[in-house]
């Protein structure tokens, strides 16, 4: 599984991403509204995914993993700062 909730109630989102995991992560989202995203680890993120990161409005912890999205799109969102 490349999208699961932490004890925290991030939702994490990890390693490669298909295109399978964006309904996951939206129905993850309809049940926990507030949710942060944590990207940090996700290697490949398909555009799908994206697009509901993207639709949910929230800005998402960290830095991209992916390096498309880190370059590409990360830098038109506000950043939030990985909590230590």
């Amino acid at each position: 599984m490349t999208i699961r909730r932490n004890d925290s109630g991030t939702l994490l989102v990890e390693g490669i991403c298909p295109v399978e995991d964006a309904e996951l992560l939206w129905q993850m989202l309809q049940n926990m509204p507030a949710a942060e995203i944590d990207w940090t680890q996700c290697r490949q993120l398909h555009t799908a995914v994206l697009q509901v990161i993207l639709a949910s409005g929230i800005t998402p912890v960290g830095p991209c993993g992916d390096a498309w999205a880190a370059e590409w799109l990360a830098p038109k969102l506000p950043q939030k700062a990985i909590k230590g």
